[in-house]
């Protein structure tokens, strides 16, 4: 796994081992990032599923302002301060080592406003429709920000996203991977 683009491009990050998360495809972040591009500059970002912390750190060699990564395994924010060592980004970075939910409890009480939020939870959770609500419910978003959530079962999360508050913008698949560009209302 590497960074494909901006200052830091080519640079080769570090993995989990196992099958406990699954990278984003450097195809799909390629597609991702040339999407997204011209929103990246000056922005505050949410990694919210860390992992790695690889599409954070994408943002930032790409001139995103600052970026939040959270993840609650150990294993995940041992690789990810790797990756701030090695990418020399640890002054861009907010790294939280908790539950999605306290994390976001805690943007919230700090009254931090995000350009573009990254979802990628486990699959098979509700994680991410759960995410996108309290983001958009505790105003946590900037008027233009917007949310990205990457899913193999686009049905699943169509069925629990709050339309009420959310809307679907784009919706992109890459191979067996659905990136979906969600927007407040």
């Amino acid at each position: 796994m590497r960074i494909i683009s901006g200052t830091m491009r080519g640079t080769k990050l570090f993995t989990l081992e196992g099958d406990n998360t699954r990278p984003t495809l450097d195809r799909v972040k390629e597609a991702l990032f040339s999407k997204i591009n011209f929103d990246i500059q000056d922005s505050i970002i949410l990694d919210l599923f860390a992992g790695s912390g690889a599409l954070a750190l994408e943002a930032l060699s790409r001139g995103a302002k600052k970026t939040y990564l959270c993840d609650n395994s150990r294993d995940a924010i041992k690789i990810i301060n790797q990756n701030i060592e090695k990418t020399k980004t640890k002054d861009k970075i907010v790294l939280l080592n908790m539950d999605y939910q306290k994390a976001l409890d805690e943007l919230q009480k700090n009254e931090v406003k995000l350009d573009i939020v990254f979802l990628d939870p486990p699959y098979k959770t509700n994680y991410a429709e759960e995410a996108a609500k309290y983001i958009v419910e505790h105003e946590l978003l900037n008027d233009k920000g917007f949310i990205i959530i990457e899913t193999d079962d686009k049905e699943k999360v169509l069925k629990n996203i709050d339309t009420n508050i959310l809307e679907i913008k784009e919706i992109k698949k890459y191979g067996r991977v659905f990136l979906l560009f969600l927007y407040s209302k």
